[in-house]
């Protein structure tokens, strides 16, 4: 059995992220799923694997070249594993100890300083304890969970494989 090239494996992460991402938009334009604030960050995780998974890509990079790209795609997984882990945890809480809910991001965008909409984008509020959807038991965090674990390895993989 052959191995797919680094450069392969690249594009096969770039188009696992784009999958991903238009699954996202897909459930929330399609079927009216808002995101919560730390849905939001965690597209923004995917889209930095993805990008860097793209930029890899086309770069062709040498071994050490590779090595670079695959450690940057395994942290942004695992920036986006920690989020995904967040948003668990927060759906995990009795009701009682859920954060308020906070107001839209459109709306927080418009009346709020940057600062304050960063702060609610990386922790969260009580939009993110609720679950929307699921999918053979796991809401969307739990595959988005799922999803930054296969990037982390695939990066790993990409950074230490032999040539």
């Amino acid at each position: 059995m052959t191995l797919p090239t680094p450069r392969t494996t690249f594009l096969l992460m770039f188009l696992a992220v784009a999958f991903v991402l238009g699954t996202a938009f897909y459930l929330e334009y399609a079927k009216g799923l808002e995101p919560c604030p730390l849905c939001i960050t965690q597209r923004v995780m995917f889209l930095g694997v993805g990008l860097v998974s793209l930029i890899a890509f086309l770069h062709n990079p040498a071994t050490i070249g590779r090595r670079i790209y695959g450690l940057l795609v395994s942290l942004w997984g695992l920036g986006g594993l920690y989020f995904a882990g967040r948003q668990l945890w927060l759906q995990s809480l009795p009701a009682d100890q859920v954060p308020a809910c906070g107001p839209g991001i459109t709306y927080m965008v418009e009346m709020f300083p940057m600062s304050e909409v960063i702060k609610t984008l990386l922790s969260g509020d009580g939009n993110c304890a609720e679950v929307k959807w699921t999918l053979l038991g796991l809401s969307i965090p739990g595959w988005a969970a799922v999803g930054f674990v296969g990037l982390i390895l695939f990066g790993l993989w990409q950074a230490f494989r032999k040539r």
